[in-house]
């Protein structure tokens, strides 16, 4: 999936990060970053957070120079561009202050005190320590070459083009204050919770949000919308969530290698793997994971069974054999477009290839969650890797709407979730991500955030009007 076609909500977007990290120890409680003794300069410290943070990939435009911005990043409210973060002092961050700097990370201002849209998660970074923030200022200014090119602007409609108004959501919902160290867990545990909170941010993807588009902490990384993906439960609950999972399940996952019986990542998780975790210390990855098995359980009453837990090997092509294709391919069933488009990597009985690059479809959490849109996503769009070969070709240009229906829901009727099911009018929608964006809850959030701004515009009006009379 190109990342042009990420449909993130307006606050859920992920900021990806530095392609290069070097391995480092683990930290103390403080959340302090890990010094290695072979890349002991301030820049390459600030690189491998950088990394953890991921910047990469969200200001990165599709074959853009790094850093430069230029990524449009889907929204309610209309794209929002990435800016360029580059050195340059014309159209980067060259002229920014370390203050500045920090600014723009914890509470979301830039350089000339305008708000930042939350597209980039500073609600996450913010709880970046003084430190580790002067260390990533380093790397961005001595550490990545400056490119003097403008990026887009970003013009979204009234109201929301008001960046004042972000200043009541912040006063509302965010909260500047760095990590604090709970003294009441080990140093591995600190250190997983201040980068799954803070600079990894697993949260503005996996949490629920709220009517205003702000993280419901009381379901903290109990699985939320991406727009056209689905960021799934991973809290402890061994249901709805990863609690079946071990801790050397979850680093091998994170370092992008197949996990027997899971299934692979994919979108945007493919993305913060390839650019982040697996770039980190298994130390720091060991700790993201001690961290996410701990996090309170948030259950989802309608799951009856893990997503894992799904399927077994079921071969049904020789019921195909000496049966003529009908003339309308529209009405092929789905096992003959299995047949024509799939059985030669997966298998004819969903198995998938023996060294597991190629995965079994059965115990295949895409297939196995009661949201369906991770499976049709990668029908459509495939799944791609950065720095590796693509693990799944799209076929968006190969099989219409009617085909990738009844593909879809022969697949999860053989090998997933079978009370799951899969409408044309899903995948006309998820066809192009970029119109993924009208589920309930964001035309909610796009009525309320309006109604919201449209309210702080008239009570600085009425303020200004006071103002003069006074």
């Amino acid at each position: 999936m190109h990342k042009t076609s990420l449909s993130f909500s307006f606050l859920a977007a992920a900021l990806l990060s530095a392609v290069a990290a070097l391995p480092m120890a683990a930290s103390a409680a403080t959340g302090a970053a890990p010094v290695d003794a072979n890349a002991s300069s301030e820049v390459e410290r600030g690189r491998y957070l950088a990394t953890a943070g991921d910047c990469i990939a969200c200001h990165t435009a599709v074959g853009g120079e790094s850093m430069a911005g230029g990524l449009a990043m889907a929204s309610p409210m209309g794209p929002i561009y990435s800016t360029n973060i580059t050195p340059s002092k014309t159209h980067g961050i060259g002229n920014y202050t370390l203050e500045q700097f920090a600014n723009a990370l914890r509470h979301g201002k830039r350089a000339d005190g305008a708000n930042l849209y939350p597209a980039m998660p500073y609600t996450s970074y913010a709880k970046t320590t003084d430190e580790d923030i002067a260390a990533m200022y380093a790397y961005f200014m001595q550490g990545v070459p400056a490119v003097d090119k403008a990026a887009p602007a970003t013009s979204l409609p009234f109201p929301f083009n008001i960046r004042l108004s972000m200043s009541v959501w912040n006063g509302l919902f965010h909260d500047a204050t760095p990590y604090k160290a709970d003294l009441s867990q080990t140093p591995e545990w600190n250190r997983g919770a201040y980068l799954s909170e803070g600079l990894a941010h697993c949260t503005t993807c996996h949490t629920p949000r709220n009517a205003m588009m702000a993280e419901d902490h009381a379901r903290s990384l109990g699985g939320a919308e991406l727009g056209a993906w689905y960021a799934p439960n991973i809290t402890s609950d061994k249901t709805s969530g990863v609690g079946g999972w071990t801790q050397a399940e979850l680093v091998q996952y994170m370092r992008g290698e197949p996990v027997a019986g899971k299934g692979p990542a994919s979108g945007p998780m493919a993305e913060a793997i390839d650019h982040s975790l697996k770039h980190l210390s298994s130390e720091d990855l060991n700790a993201i994971a001690v961290y996410i098995q701990s996090v309170k359980p948030v259950s989802d009453s309608q799951v009856k069974k893990s997503a894992d837990q799904f399927g077994a090997a079921s071969d049904q092509l020789e019921t195909l054999r000496g049966t003529e294709l009908p003339k309308d391919f529209n009405a092929m069933t789905g096992a003959q477009i299995y047949d024509a488009n799939c059985a030669s990597c997966h298998q004819a009985q969903g198995q998938g290839s023996e060294d597991g690059k190629l995965p079994a479809l059965f115990h295949n959490t895409s297939l196995g969650h009661n949201n369906s849109n991770n499976m049709v996503m990668a029908i459509l769009h495939g799944v791609h890797r950065v720095g590796v070969d693509s693990v799944m070709p799209p076929f968006a240009h190969e099989l219409s709407d009617q085909q990738v229906t009844s593909l879809s829901n022969y697949l999860l009727t053989q090998y997933g979730n079978p009370d799951t099911q899969v409408t044309q009018a899903q995948v006309a929608m998820l066809r192009d991500p970029a119109t993924a964006g009208g589920s309930g809850l964001v035309q909610l959030a796009r009525w309320a955030m309006g109604l919201g701004a449209v309210i702080v515009l008239a009570l600085i009006g009425w303020l200004l009007a006071r103002r003069r009379k006074a």
